[in-house]
């Protein structure tokens, strides 16, 4: 993944979403993802999938039992 196809994703996913705080963050010594952060949050990370020539993309994002007990 390069710098340029980051910077696309990370402007879809911030259309897509409506949210300007949807950070796109390449991961260090490995180019076949990109950390996906919201404000400095991290929530998930996105996979190239490059089978069949048919280039694409996976998000992966882990939710913890932890995380849906309600605040208050």
């Amino acid at each position: 993944m390069d710098v340029q196809e980051v910077r696309k994703l990370d402007a879809y996913l911030k259309r897509l979403f409506g949210n300007p705080k949807i950070r796109v963050v390449p991961r260090p010594k490995k180019d076949d993802s990109a950390e996906v952060y919201i404000g400095e949050e991290f929530i998930g990370v996105l996979f190239v999938d490059d089978e069949d020539d048919d280039r694409s993309f996976q998000f992966q994002m882990a939710i913890l039992e932890d995380d849906l007990v309600e605040q208050g």
